[in-house]
């Protein structure tokens, strides 16, 4: 399994590159490689760092995607995490490269996640939607159909050539509060993360990231507080969002499949 996130237009809050950094970290993944940068990234766009080190030598990281491996407890497959910057150049030959390498690590199924911008309110829960390969798999996966024509980044092209390549993929979307866009938003990786465990079938721990969206909301709603006309409009996303919700209802069928893989998880993947 291969789980992808890209920074940039497709990573707003930097909400799904996070979701990669705490997979990463929680089960010590190593790396397995990397795409080389030269040829598809403009480096007046995407510039390269310097880095001292011992305060004497200087190191330059260039922007690359990042090849990262890790087992996951309970899990019958092992994860390759992918996360780097969108490229700006060559997309097409970016996605054949990253596709071979799928390939070569016999990754069977890809996974994308992505954050963007969206009118709705912090202070509700996460909206969180998707798209698959097929219409049996979006449906157990409770994804909603999306009619959604328009512009489209690194994410939604890498997922289309994975399909193309018969590799069955994936796309978890999370939505980030557009007048609170800037990074963190653990509120929205944490969302994602608990997607994604429905999508595994598979316990992720999520270790002080509840704590941390739970203060990042009464952050935002203390200083949303303090301008009258910016509570005013939490206040009408609140109400319209609130009214969303109870037009589209969760059946009470979908919620004992969701509880039913919730106890699943809880008990190591045994039926």
């Amino acid at each position: 399994m291969m789980v992808v996130a890209f920074e940039g237009w497709n990573d707003a809050g930097e909400a799904a590159s996070a979701a990669i950094e705490h997979l990463q970290l929680t089960w010590e993944a190593t790396a397995v490689g990397e795409l080389s940068s030269d040829g598809y990234y403009d480096f007046q766009v995407s510039r390269p760092t310097v880095h001292m080190v011992d305060g004497v030598t200087r190191r330059i990281d260039w922007p690359t995607t990042l090849l990262s491996r890790c087992a996951a407890p309970g899990f019958d497959h092992d994860l390759v995490l992918v996360q780097g910057p969108e490229p700006n150049l060559h997309w097409r030959a970016f996605c054949d490269e990253l596709i071979g390498k799928a390939k070569d690590l016999e990754v069977d199924t890809v996974v994308m996640l992505g954050s963007l911008l969206a009118d709705t309110a912090h202070t509700r829960p996460v909206r969180v939607t998707g798209s698959s390969y097929d219409s049996e798999s979006a449906e157990r996966h409770g994804f909603s159909s999306s009619n959604y024509e328009g512009p489209t980044g690194i994410t939604g092209v890498f997922h289309y050539a994975c399909v193309e390549a018969g590799i069955p993929a994936i796309s978890i979307w999370a939505s980030v509060p557009h007048y609170v866009s800037q990074s963190p938003s653990p509120k929205v990786t944490l969302a994602l993360l608990r997607k994604l465990e429905e999508v595994l079938d598979l316990e992720i721990p999520v270790g002080e990231l509840p704590e941390q969206a739970e203060e990042w909301q009464r952050t935002v709603s203390e200083l949303a507080e303090e301008d009258d006309e910016v509570s005013e409009y939490v206040r009408s996303l609140e109400e319209r969002g609130d009214a969303e919700s109870d037009l589209s209802e969760t059946s009470g069928e979908q919620l004992a499949a969701d509880f039913e893989r919730y106890l699943r998880r809880r008990r190591g993947g045994s039926a």
